[in-house]
C-alpha cells in the first residue's frame, strides 16, 4: 500500500498521540488535529506541557484504528521537528509537526483455525533527513 493512504488514513481521523519528552521522561497525550499541507497541526494552551516540550523537539506523532467485531486495524506513525507558534488571536498555541519519517501498518489477526496470511502489513515507509 502506498504512503498516500498512510496519509488518508491519518487525515480522516482527528484524534491522535503526541509523544514527547518531558524533563528527560517519555510522554504520550491524545490530542485533535488537523492535517494542512503534509504537516500535523494541533492546538494547546499557551504555556501548556505540549507547548513548552514540543517547541524545536523532535517528536512522535501516532493514529491507529481497529475493528473488534473484525480483528484487524491500522496505524500511521510520523516523528518529526515541531514547531510552536503563539497566537494572540486564539488565546493559545498552535503546535505544528513537520513530519522526516512516516511508517503505516496494517494488522490482521488471525482467528483460532483460520488459514492465510495474517499479520502486520507495512502501509510505506517514508523517511527524509531531519534537519
Amino acid at each position: 500500500m502506498a504512503c498516500e493512504e498512510a496519509w488518508t488514513l491519518l487525515a480522516d481521523r482527528g484524534v491522535g498521540r503526541i509523544g514527547l519528552s518531558i524533563g528527560a521522561m517519555p510522554a504520550i497525550f491524545p490530542v485533535e488535529y488537523t492535517v494542512v499541507d503534509d504537516t500535523v497541526v494541533l492546538r494547546t494552551s499557551a504555556g501548556s506541557r505540549i507547548a513548552t516540550a514540543a517547541s524545536g523537539a523532535v517528536v512522535a506523532f501516532e493514529v491507529d484504528d481497529h475493528e473488534r467485531l473484525h480483528p484487524s486495524g491500522w496505524s500511521v506513525l510520523m516523528v518529526g521537528r515541531a514547531e510552536v507558534v503563539h497566537d494572540s488571536d486564539l488565546a493559545g498555541s498552535v503546535v505544528r509537526i513537520r513530519p522526516e519519517f512516516v511508517s503505516g501498518r496494517r494488522q490482521a489477526v488471525r482467528k483460532p483455525g483460520a488459514s492465510g496470511t495474517f499479520g502486520p502489513v507495512d502501509l510505506c515507509s517514508q523517511q527524509r533527513p531531519l534537519n
